[in-house]
């Protein structure tokens, strides 16, 4: 089984060439001299495995193309170590060609039951800029907003920011320095943006992806019922200009909302919990109030976030899924959710006000305030989602489909998806709406090229150093060795044929003497 190594680091361009090339043609070679007799599977550090007669490995080997991130080295060893073991053969052989990237090799593989041979380039990595972190902020321009960004880079470069392909800004950057540009642009929507730099040895890395929502201020009017927080929350964001005051959104307790999109929340008085449930049912909610739960429980935010660190709700009641609709937990409170959103909605379980809940105390507020209405309950609603290629997600539950950035959609049915392999900016659809957007950019890590010396390459392996080659003809020569367990059916054959053909023509010159 051979692991060949595609992350996005092997498209380095080293010697005038890239790096791939040189790793696909050693494993062409490796499997070139394979027997029909020999099982042979290719595995690439993108999880993709090509198995089949040789010939159908030896063309994936020389089709493999570079992926757009880092992949995982250690599971494609592991799975190529699993097959080569499952083979009913006198020999198994585990072949690692890599270019050895430090970060990609970090923790140590136990494969000592396999023998191993791997290869790596002897010509040092080039040096390297890239753009590792881009960001809009906040996630939605209302319509002023900035970009952050920072760069790698061994000294000062230049860098692009660009809007649908057009310059917003450009400058010159020192080592280690965050970027931050200011602007208001004229774009509308949902719109993907770039941090550039020139092009060097390693292109996949020269550009950064970002994406942002571009538009007016969300207009918000509140109901009295929902308490002096919420207001005072709400003028904040009013006064910053994130908010305006108006009837596009509603906050409001759930039984005196009489349209969507809106914040709802529980009654104040218990008394009112079935007109809230009613109003509920009438809106299209999928969720009905339950139970009420007193004790205080801990609040925490569903993507994992620390936003809602030290949050507590003492009053909560219990949130009944009444329909499949797909909705997303946004957080919860003592294990179950506590704020759910869906198309159009975003319902709390608790009051917004002590001491159902310290969470209006909390300095998260606002911004989950702001979040809330700008991103959840706008009319292009929807946040940018940041993912790794290949990297498995949730499919937000306003979503249908995907666009991708060369045209075209791709319809979403499952509850999850995997990232692209190639790095860009795709939007969430519903209809022929944006309603978000996915944000695929390779790990920052994979833009550190230094590489392991073959004896720490062999450390990690777990192998003897010996068995790690930056010599492309000691390296082919040690693979396919193992020979005692050689199959010797065919070498037989051609020696026994041998033996026959000779036998047969001293027969023959025996009789002509003999006449």
């Amino acid at each position: 089984a051979v692991m060949l190594d595609n992350s996005l680091s092997t498209s380095a361009v080293v010697n005038g060439r890239p790096v791939l090339q040189q790793l696909e043609t050693r494993a062409r070679e490796i499997i070139r001299r394979t027997s029909t007799a020999d099982r042979v599977w290719l595995v690439t550090a993108d999880g993709v495995v090509h198995g089949g007669s040789r010939d159908a490995v030896l063309d994936a080997a020389a089709h493999t193309e570079p992926f757009g991130g880092a992949g995982d080295l250690h599971a494609a060893t592991e799975r190529a170590a699993l097959l080569a073991r499952s083979a009913t053969l006198g020999a198994h052989e585990l072949v690692v060609i890599t270019d050895g990237q430090a970060t990609s090799w970090r923790d140590p593989l136990s494969l000592s039951d396999v023998p191993l041979h791997a290869y790596l380039p002897a010509a040092p990595a080039p040096d390297n800029h890239a753009a590792i972190a881009a960001t809009a902020v906040p996630a939605r321009w209302t319509p002023r907003g900035a970009v952050r960004a920072r760069l790698l880079a061994p000294d000062s470069t230049t860098y692009r920011i660009t809007l649908e392909g057009r310059t917003l800004a450009r400058g010159i950057a020192a080592r280690d320095e965050e970027i931050v540009v200011r602007a208001e642009p004229p774009e509308r929507g949902w719109t993907a943006g770039t941090v550039e730099l020139e092009p060097d040895e390693l292109r996949g890395d020269d550009a950064r992806h970002f994406a942002v929502w571009i538009g007016p201020a969300p207009s918000v009017s509140l109901h009295p019922s929902t308490g002096v927080f919420a207001h005072s929350a709400l003028d904040a964001l009013v006064q910053s200009g994130r908010a305006i005051v108006g009837n596009e959104i509603t906050i409001a307790s759930a039984d005196e909302a009489t349209a969507l999109p809106a914040l709802l929340l529980p009654p104040s008085d218990p008394v009112r919990l079935g007109a809230a449930n009613r109003a509920l049912e009438r809106l299209g909610v999928p969720w009905r109030f339950g139970a009420a739960i007193h004790g205080d429980a801990t609040a925490r935010a569903a993507d994992s976030s620390r936003s809602l660190e030290g949050v507590t709700a003492s009053l909560r009641y219990v949130l009944v899924r009444a329909a499949n609709d797909r909705a997303d937990t946004v957080a919860t409170a003592g294990g179950t959710p506590w704020i759910v959103a869906g198309p159009r909605y975003v319902l709390v379980g608790s009051p917004l006000e002590p001491p159902s809940t310290s969470f209006p105390l909390h300095a998260s507020f606002v911004p989950w305030l702001d979040d809330m209405l700008s991103q959840r309950l706008s009319g292009e609603g929807g946040t940018p989602r940041r993912a790794t290629p290949g990297e498995r997600i949730a499919r937000p539950a306003l979503a249908d489909a995907l666009e991708l950035p060369q045209g075209g959609t791709m319809t979403l049915s499952a509850d999850t998806l995997a990232a692209p392999a190639r790095a860009g900016t795709y939007f969430f659809l519903r209809g022929t709406t944006r309603v978000g957007a996915l944000v695929v950019n390779s790990e920052p890590d994979e833009s550190q090229l230094q590489r392991l010396t073959a004896q720490a390459l062999a450390a990690r392996l777990g192998t003897r150093a010996a068995n790690v080659f930056t010599d492309s003809a000691a390296f082919s020569a040690s693979v396919l060795t193992a020979a005692p367990q050689r199959p010797l059916v065919g070498p037989l054959l051609i020696f026994a044929a041998a033996v026959l053909l000779a036998e047969t023509l001293v027969t023959r010159a025996g009789r002509t003497r003999a006449e």
